[in-house]
């Protein structure tokens, strides 16, 4: 084994780090991180990240069957994770075809320990809710936000792979369709809706990932991916949960929240931010159509990335089963690219 020391270029918003080097198997790079959102992760580390030829091993056929989260999975070995991510340059274009040795990567400040599978246009097995604001201030879009998601969910749920469930909301949320790949009931499940009452989308966002998405039906192929659709203006009024609570729950879940806002006024309010905050904290992304027929597009990019996203599955370092919150940073060290993943996971408890 030997060791050297490397100095890398900015990544991002990053100073440039010294880091340590171990040649080991495959390279797998680790960064300095900045704080996660949120909960609060630790201070950032004051020495210099350690940049890891992490080696890459296959780990006793778990990598191919481990239960996969969307984002970050415990796994069947709980000291593994399974981390989903997307890569696009500045013009939001995916990025496909990078390597492992493309990336930096630390989890809790510390590089991985071991890689056990990276692997390019991931084609996990989908679980994805399609959510929609049923409250009195959508509407007049209702109609055409019901036709949208119907047609998003025909292209892009697999009848032998992927299944999907269907979720209204106004000051409570309500499933209208279990998981399933019968595009009759899933269609049945989005025109059954009606819009009426005040909005509670903190709630039914924590509600959807607790009660439909931590635990998923499970696929024969291993692991999956876990990821929430939902369709708001983002003007909360009615719920009981902060806006914390509900990207907890998610993180908590492994899912990857899109957002999709139907506010299409000139200018972006305070629910545009909301949405945005969820969405980014998760792994997600914001949309926000100029125009409400612009929806469409949104389901199309959202569609497109679900299928440009790299998988890796790694160990940390230290590793402890304490519930704690695990901060993540990923990085492509191309200045060029940008990662888009969720910022942790909470690690189980003993």
């Amino acid at each position: 084994m030997t060791t050297m020391n490397v100095c890398l270029r900015p990544a991002g918003s990053l100073l440039a780090k010294c880091v340590l080097s171990l040649a080991l198997l495959s390279p797998f790079a680790a960064l300095a991180q900045t704080p996660a959102a949120a909960p609060p992760p630790p201070p950032p580390p004051t020495q210099p990240g350690a940049l890891g030829s992490v080696p890459q091993t296959t780990s006793s056929g778990q990598t191919a069957t481990g239960q996969n989260d969307g984002n970050f999975t415990i796994r069947t070995n709980v000291n593994e994770v399974n981390l989903i991510f997307t890569v696009t340059d500045k013009h939001g274009r995916f990025i496909q075809n990078l390597q492992q040795r493309d990336f930096a990567l630390l989890d809790n400040q510390k590089a991985p320990s071991q890689v056990f599978n990276f692997t390019q246009q991931t084609n996990l097995p989908l679980r994805v809710g399609v959510m929609i604001d049923a409250s009195t201030s959508i509407r007049q879009r209702f109609e055409f936000e019901q036709t949208a998601a119907v047609q998003f969910l025909q292209q892009v749920v697999r009848p032998q792979t992927d299944l999907a469930f269907t979720m209204g909301f106004d000051v409570t949320p309500y499933v209208t369709q279990n998981y399933t790949n019968d595009q009759d009931k899933l269609e049945a499940g989005i025109t059954k809706l009606r819009p009426g009452g005040g909005t509670a989308l903190f709630d039914a966002i924590y509600t959807a990932c607790r009660d439909q998405l931590i635990k998923v039906p499970p696929s024969p192929l291993g692991s999956v991916r876990r990821a929430l659709i939902v369709i708001s203006d983002g003007d909360d009024n009615q719920s009981r949960a902060y806006p914390d609570d509900a990207i907890k729950m998610c993180q908590r879940a492994g899912a990857i929240v899109y957002t999709i806002s139907t506010n299409v006024s000139p200018s972006r309010d305070r629910g545009d931010d909301v949405l945005k905050k969820i969405a980014e904290a998760t792994g997600g992304f914001p949309f926000f159509p100029k125009r409400i027929e612009d929806m469409t597009n949104s389901f199309h990019d959202i569609e497109e990335e679900l299928r440009s996203q790299y998988s890796l599955a790694y160990r940390p370092a230290d590793f402890k089963l304490d519930g704690a919150f695990r901060s993540i940073y990923l990085v492509a060290l191309n200045p060029r690219y940008m990662v888009r993943a969720k910022k942790g996971y909470f690690a189980p408890k003993s």
